[in-house]
């Protein structure tokens, strides 16, 4: 009879290389799924007419904590990257200089889908905005942020997009680490300026990832070609 022998090292970097191709293969699934759990979560929380922990954490370490003077104008500042004046600056640099077929197009169909969600999803929560401690003026409800929502949208697309076409170098991680800090910055500039509350940024976050997990499998592929990797590569 053969004798079957292993090596247990062996196996477990094995069992460890096929968990990750599992969740690489199926990335987008998992995003849509973790992100819609959390999204319901938060959203039974908040139909329950609850204040969360997470709430009142954020509001004790961004508000009462962090803010100054010195920092005040900072977060308008950062806050204001999701404005419709510097995202249509953006959007039109990048059907400018962008590689693919209609990159502009595949800029302003995301946007114009994300606000329209957004729109009809704070009608149906109708929550109100925190009372009591904003530094900005803002008007509408409060679930989930709007900002929080558009900038992971805008600049999650960018991030998919330099990943997708950009040649395999350094910078590629430099700019996505770089957007990835610009969603998290817009999110918190919201808590601290008062407009909104943590577990609206966190759903708004949550609703636009999943969102993107779909848009970018299904719609932005038609105008973005599928050789512009190679075409970027080759012209750098």
């Amino acid at each position: 009879m053969a004798r079957v022998s292993g090596n247990p090292a062996q196996g477990v970097r094995e069992l460890s290389r096929g968990a990750l191709s599992l969740v690489r293969d199926n990335l987008r699934v998992l995003v849509l799924l973790v992100c819609t759990v959390v999204f319901l979560a938060l959203l039974g929380e908040v139909l329950g007419g609850e204040i969360m922990r997470l709430d009142t954490l954020a509001y004790r370490f961004f508000v009462e904590t962090l803010r100054s003077d010195a920092l005040t104008p900072v977060m308008q500042g950062l806050t204001s990257l999701a404005s419709v004046v510097v995202l249509a600056v953006m959007a039109a640099v990048i059907a400018a200089l962008a590689p693919g077929k209609a990159p502009g197009w595949c800029v302003a169909v995301n946007l114009a889908c994300v606000v329209v969600l957004n729109v009809v999803l704070k009608a149906i929560v109708q929550r109100p905005r925190p009372e009591g401690f904003r530094l900005v003026a803002e008007s509408g409800y409060s679930f989930p942020s709007g900002h929080s929502m558009v900038a992971m949208a805008f600049f999650g697309l960018l991030i998919w997009m330099i990943w997708r076409h950009h040649k395999r170098d350094a910078m590629r991680v430099v700019w996505c680490a770089f957007f990835a800090l610009v969603i998290a910055a817009v999110g918190v500039s919201r808590i601290y300026l008062g407009v909104h509350y943590a577990s609206d940024v966190l759903a708004g976050f949550c609703v636009s990832l999943a969102w993107l997990a779909f848009y970018t499998k299904a719609v932005a592929p038609l105008f973005v070609a599928a050789d512009a990797p190679r075409r970027t590569a080759e012209g750098a």
